[in-house]
């Protein structure tokens, strides 16, 4: 089983970056794909970035495509997503948790605590 616990989130402004982590143990951590996902105030959790065990497939919403690379580091089993040009409608809770790519967000049933990442205009 994976545990995987989400940092690095706080105020920033319109334009700006901040760098995500979703630390990852377990015994099957490095045979895992991770994905992010976010979930605005009032609104449905959506994916954001998932990333293959290896890091050779990634996926991305469209809404971040460019703007947000996904990336691993597999020495320190650390799960990264880069957030550049920020905007205020990327505001939100931001969860990293398994990646399936047949899944629907709603088919996932267990979430972390997550990360706030509030964006000022």
């Amino acid at each position: 089983q994976v545990q995987l616990v989400e940092s690095g989130g706080g105020l920033v402004q319109a334009g700006g970056s901040l760098r995500l982590s979703c630390l990852a143990s377990g015994r099957t951590v490095n045979t895992t794909s991770i994905g992010w996902f976010r979930q605005a105030a009032g609104k449905e959790r959506e994916f954001v970035a998932g990333i293959s065990w290896d890091g050779r497939q990634t996926d991305y919403a469209a809404s971040v495509m460019g703007r947000f690379p996904i990336t691993t580091d597999n020495a320190k089993n650390i799960i990264y997503l880069q957030m550049k040009h920020l905007k205020p409608e990327d505001t939100a809770v931001y969860y990293c948790n398994l990646y399936y790519t047949s899944y629907t967000v709603d088919q996932y049933e267990q979430w972390g605590q997550g990360t706030q990442v509030p964006v000022s205009s």
